[in-house]
C-alpha cells in the first residue's frame, strides 16, 4: 500500500517502529500532491525543501535513539488563516498576499512539538468568509470527487487535501460550519471542538465568539490523535479552557448509542435528499442505535442570527486590515483615501458584503433590533438544544442540505450561499462540539454526511459514537476520492 493511503495513526506508528522513514512518508504524500494538485488546487503553498529537511531531522533523531512525539512524520495541511512563523499568511486575500507571519499559532507549535511535518498552507475563502472556497485570490479549490463541484468552505483546501490523499490530516477553522461543511462535501471527517477547547492564538480572527480551530481527517481515530495534541490551555489565549485532554489518548470505550434527531433540521432537506437520510437512519436503528425525533423551535432562525453576530464581530476584527497597520497599501492622497483604496482593492466582494452588514447591525439605530436580538436568540437556542439532547448521547442531523454544488452555482445570488450554514450554524452559536461524519454517497455518487452535536467538552464521546455510526452505515463511506478509483474502507480502529 502506498504510504499516502495510510492513516495518520498508522504513519506515526510506522515511523516510531522504523517500518518506514518520515522521509518516505513525506515523499509519498508529495508525489500524490504533485499528481492531483493541478486538478484540485488545495494548496496556496507547500513546504517543499523545508518539509524534506523536517522529515530528515525526525529520522536522524530516531536513529540517535531519541524519543519521538505522537505524530512523528505525519504530514499536516494548515489552513492559510493560521499563522506559521516565517511563512506567508494570506487568508486567501489580496490585502495580505505578501504578509509574512512573525510567529506560529499555538496549534502549529504543538503539532511541531509532536513531530508532525507541516506539509503546506491550504486554500480558503478570503478571511474565511464563504462556503465554497471560490472567494480566494488564488482561485477556487475543486472537489476531488468531481472537479466541477465545490469543495465547500471556507476550509475547502484542507478538506480536499485530505480527501485526495495529499495528507492524512489537516487543520481548518470553523465559524459557522467551515470545517464541517467542506468535510461533508469532500467525504471526510471534520470536528468543530467546543468553543474554548482549542487555542485561537495565531488564528486570524473573523468572529471571535464563534471561531474555533478544528481538525479534518479520514478516521475518527486520527481526529482524536489531533485533538490530543492541539487541545488544552494556552497562556496566550484567555478564552482557552484549562481542561485535560487525556480522553483523546485512547477512546476505545463504549457509549450509549442514543441520538435525537432535530425535526426542524429535516425541513431544509430537499425531497430528493430524503432517500439517503432514511437509509442511514434505518441502518443505524438496525445496528442498535436508538433514534428519537424532537423539536428545537429556534433552529430555523439560527442561520440569520449567526450571520448577524458573525458579521458584526468581523466589522470590528477586520478594521486593522487597512493598508496602514496591516496589509498591502494602495497609496492615495491623504490617510482616508489610502485606507479606502487599500481595503477596496484587497478585501474582496464577499468580505465587503459582510462588513457592511455587520457595521449596519452595530449602528446606533440598529443595534437593538438586530445584534442584541441575535444574541438573545443565541442563548435561547443553546438552552433548547441542550433540552432536546436530554438524556441522549448526541443530537443527529444532516450536515448539509445536499451534496457539493457546482462551482459558480451561487454567482448570481451570493446571499443564497449563506444558507449553506443552516445545519451547522446552531452548534456554532451554542458553543457546542459538532462532528461531521461521512456516510457514503447518494445516487449521484457524491458524498453525504451526518452531523453529531454533543455536550460541551465531550468531543471524545462524539468521536466514539461517530465511529459506531460510520461502521453501521451501508454502503460504507469511501476513504479517498474517486480520482484514481480507490475504494478502501475507513479505519475501524476504535472498539465498542
Amino acid at each position: 500500500m502506498s504510504l499516502w493511503r495510510r492513516s495518520g495513526t498508522e504513519l506515526a506508528a510506522g515511523v516510531h517502529t522504523g517500518a518506514w522513514r518520515a522521509l518516505d512518508v513525506f515523499e509519498s504524500c508529495s508525489a500524490r500532491a504533485d499528481e492531483v494538485e493541478p486538478t484540485i488546487r488545495a494548496f496556496v503553498g507547500r513546504a517543499g525543501e523545508r518539509g524534506f529537511d523536517r522529515a530528515l531531522e525526525i529520522d536522524r533523531r530516531r536513529a540517535a535513539g531519541q524519543t519521538l512525539g505522537s505524530m512523528a512524520g505525519v504530514p499536516v495541511a494548515i489552513k492559510d488563516n493560521i499563522a506559521r512563523a516565517g511563512e506567508r499568511l494570506t487568508c486567501g486575500s489580496r490585502l495580505l498576499e505578501d504578509f509574512v507571519s512573525p510567529f506560529s499559532a499555538t496549534v502549529v507549535e504543538r503539532l511541531i512539538a509532536a513531530d508532525a511535518v507541516i506539509f503546506g498552507a491550504s486554500n480558503l475563502d478570503t478571511f474565511g468568509m464563504g462556503a465554497s472556497t471560490e472567494r480566494s485570490v488564488f482561485g477556487p479549490t475543486h472537489n476531488p470527487h468531481d472537479p466541477s463541484r465545490s469543495s465547500g468552505g471556507s476550509s475547502g483546501g484542507s478538506a480536499a487535501a485530505v480527501a485526495a490523499g495529499c495528507v492524512p490530516v489537516a487543520l481548518g477553522s470553523d465559524t459557522g460550519g467551515s470545517v464541517r461543511q467542506p468535510a461533508a462535501f469532500c467525504g471526510v471527517w471534520g470536528l468543530r471542538p467546543t468553543w474554548g477547547r482549542v487555542s485561537r492564538w495565531g488564528l486570524t480572527a473573523f468572529a471571535s465568539s464563534l471561531d474555533q480551530i478544528g481538525p479534518l481527517a479520514r478516521s475518527s481515530n486520527d481526529l482524536a490523535g489531533m485533538m490530543a495534541v492541539i487541545a488544552g490551555a494556552d497562556r496566550h489565549d484567555a478564552t482557552c479552557v484549562d481542561r485535560s485532554v487525556v480522553e483523546f489518548d485512547g477512546i476505545d470505550r463504549h457509549v450509549e448509542p442514543r441520538v435525537v434527531v432535530v425535526r426542524e433540521s429535516l425541513d431544509a432537506l430537499p425531497e430528493t435528499e430524503r432517500g439517503w437520510w432514511h437509509e442511514v437512519c434505518s441502518s443505524l436503528e438496525a445496528s442498535g442505535v436508538a433514534i428519537e425525533e424532537r423539536s428545537v423551535a429556534s433552529w430555523p432562525l439560527a442561520v440569520a442570527a449567526y450571520h448577524i453576530v458573525a458579521a458584526s464581530e468581523a466589522s470590528s476584527n477586520l478594521a486593522r486590515f487597512d493598508g496602514i497597520r496591516f496589509g498591502r497599501r494602495v497609496s492615495r492622497a491623504g490617510f482616508h483615501h489610502t485606507v479606502e483604496a487599500s481595503r477596496g482593492d484587497g478585501l474582496g466582494e464577499e468580505v465587503k458584503r459582510r462588513l457592511l452588514l455587520g457595521t449596519f447591525a452595530l449602528s446606533a439605530d440598529s443595534r437593538e433590533a438586530y445584534y442584541m436580538r441575535a444574541q438573545r436568540l443565541r442563548a435561547v437556542l443553546r438552552d433548547e438544544l441542550l433540552d432536546a439532547l436530554g438524556d441522549a448521547t448526541a443530537v443527529l442531523t444532516p450536515t448539509t442540505r445536499g451534496p457539493a454544488f457546482a462551482l459558480g452555482a451561487h454567482d448570481e445570488d451570493p446571499v443564497d450561499l449563506w444558507h449553506a450554514d443552516s445545519a451547522t450554524a446552531p452548534a456554532s452559536l451554542a458553543g457546542l462540539p459538532a462532528l461531521a461524519i461521512p456516510v457514503g454517497g447518494g445516487a449521484d455518487g457524491l458524498p453525504r454526511s451526518v452531523q453529531l452535536i454533543g455536550r460541551r467538552f465531550d468531543e471524545a464521546t462524539l468521536l466514539v459514537l461517530g465511529a459506531h455510526l460510520a461502521a453501521a452505515v451501508t454502503p460504507a463511506p469511501r476513504v479517498f476520492s474517486s480520482m484514481d478509483g480507490a475504494s478502501e474502507q475507513p479505519n475501524a480502529d476504535i472498539a465498542f
